[in-house]
């Protein structure tokens, strides 16, 4: 029986987002082996506005394992970074390094013993001072095992490589006829004709209707500092995850610290549940959270400590896109042929963009993702969950 012919691939790609996971299908299309596309990327401000510009640019090998699914995406994700990274001199292009990662836990009272015992632990960084450790430091990751990039850095040398036209004003909507995607509608310009369309706006991917209609994405707003500490050259790459109570009976929070191979060092983790604003730009920290983050970065070392003489290079904050089942929605539109969405990679979005992205490049130009199976992050499977509920 004759087969019919394979349909061509889409030739015309429009990216809506200029964040990682956007800038990374850029460059995966673009490198495609067989049929390789340069796609236009609409970003309403500037590449890597948001959280792909403010977050920690944390690597992980293994640390998605619990969750089969994430597992898969994320060691396919590492090895692409790796990968990139000799690729694009992400060393000095974008400050990519292995980093050893060490688990922390900062004393609410001094206490002299625990200080005295991590002092002793060949492990504890000399940068960090011993009364920060209420018992010794814990290794939870090697260069093995964990990297880091400069975020912002990495989504716009990505993008550049991609060669993708970036043009800036916002996407209002998508233009579908025949139950397929045909354009996709910027202000201020009119609409630019598609034949595959890609939704990568983190948390304003639900702005859309037709992705409102299919499943939620909320945003949790996370605040972070970036200090340069007064003795740069002194604070070697160790990854810090701590844990901290600021008072007896207060909520234990888990900041993290990032050394970058710039001298300056990333401290995060404040975060609460808020509606997402229109506008990235608009986004602050709040004043508490601020405080909180400027406080712990000065109990973990002197070097970051504001009245000795660190400098203060960025206080801000940022939204993560986060989904109903905390999974990542990565695949085509239900009912919309073309239509492609990627969102709701929540705090591992750095991580995982690269195989996001690769694997968005193979669906869209192949047919089918090879490099990892989408199945588990399919936004259909909101649409079993509905009909459960009855909605």
């Amino acid at each position: 029986m004759a087969t019919s012919p394979a349909a061509a691939p889409p030739r015309r790609v429009v990216i809506c987002g200029g964040g990682v996971v956007g800038a990374c299908t850029a460059y995966f299309l673009s490198t495609h082996a067989a049929s390789p596309t340069v796609p236009t990327l609409v970003e309403k401000s500037s590449p890597a506005c948001a959280a792909s510009g403010k977050a920690g640019g944390f690597l992980a090998l293994d640390w998605c394992d619990k969750t089969p699914a994430l597992s898969a995406l994320a060691r396919a994700s590492f090895a692409l970074h790796r990968r990139l990274a000799a690729t694009l001199d992400g060393g000095s292009a974008y400050g990519f390094r292995p980093v050893h990662t060490l688990s922390i836990c900062l004393p609410t009272d001094p206490d002299p013993a625990a200080a005295a015992a991590a002092a002793a632990s060949p492990l504890l960084p000399a940068w960090v001072d011993p009364a920060a450790s209420a018992a010794p430091p814990r290794e939870l990751g090697t260069t093995d095992t964990t990297a880091q990039v400069h975020p912002g850095f990495f989504t716009k040398a990505v993008l550049a490589a991609s060669g993708a036209e970036v043009v800036i004003g916002e996407a209002e909507r998508v233009v579908v006829r025949d139950g397929r995607v045909a354009g996709v509608v910027v202000r201020g310009r009119g609409e630019v004709d598609a034949d595959a369309v890609v939704l990568a706006l983190v948390p304003w991917s639900g702005r859309f209707e037709m992705v409102r209609e299919v499943f939620d994405v909320s945003g949790l707003k996370a605040h972070s500092i970036v200090l340069r500490p007064r003795e740069p050259e002194n604070i070697t790459p160790h990854a810090l995850f701590l844990s901290y109570q600021p008072e007896p009976g207060a909520k234990m929070l888990d900041p993290e610290v990032y050394p970058r191979p710039t001298g300056e060092v990333y401290i995060c983790g404040m975060t609460k549940d808020e509606e997402v604003p229109d506008d990235p730009e608009t986004i602050t920290g709040e004043p508490d959270s601020i405080a909180m983050l400027h406080k712990i970065a000065g109990r973990v070392s002197g070097q970051l400590k504001r009245e000795e003489g660190a400098e203060v290079v960025a206080e801000q904050a940022c939204y993560l896109p986060c989904t109903d089942d905390g999974l990542p929605v990565i695949g085509e539109m239900p009912g919309v042929k073309g239509c492609y969405v990627a969102t709701g990679h929540s705090c591992w979005g750095i991580l995982n963009a690269p195989a996001t992205g690769a694997a968005l490049a193979e669906l869209i130009l192949d047919g089918d993702a090879k490099i990892v199976d989408l199945a588990p992050f399919s936004p259909a499977r909101f649409l079993k969950k509905k009909s459960k509920r009855g909605v």
